[in-house]
């Protein structure tokens, strides 16, 4: 089965030694990611809804470099540092997702890689193998 890495050049991938997504057959899992754009910076502020829906937005870009989207995620998990503010989150979640409905967990953590970031998501989609198999051959 091949694999294909994807990377987002983020400088956290060489040091801790990951990819921002891994695409294995017709999975695609999207690693950790946090509102942090191309140049280092974040994006939302102190908004949970404007991080929540600028990562939504950075997942989306790998997973068209991978040739799926978003309506082929099947699971998200977003790692949240302060769990009151779950409707926040989850209206930017929601937004996204209110038609295609994954499996989903908003799991309270003490705290992120650094402070100003307030929510952490990961992500797993997969390709219908019909469709992946007619766009390969």
């Amino acid at each position: 089965m091949q694999r294909t890495n994807y990377s987002s050049g983020a400088k956290w991938e060489e040091i801790v030694g990951y990819s921002r997504a891994v695409k294995m057959g017709n999975i695609i899992e999207v690693t950790g990611t946090v509102a942090i754009d191309d140049s280092g910076q974040l994006v939302g502020g102190n908004s949970a809804y404007e991080q929540t829906k600028f990562i939504l937005q950075k997942i989306d870009k790998v997973l068209q470099q991978a040739g799926a989207s978003l309506k082929d995620i099947i699971r998200t998990r977003m790692f949240v540092t302060d769990i009151s503010r779950w409707e926040e989150y989850g209206r930017a979640h929601g937004e996204v997702f209110k038609i295609i409905k994954p499996c989903t967990s908003m799991i309270e953590i003490k705290s992120l890689i650094a402070p100003e970031y307030l929510i952490e998501i990961e992500a797993t989609a997969v390709l219908d193998k019909e469709l992946n198999a007619k766009a390969c051959c």
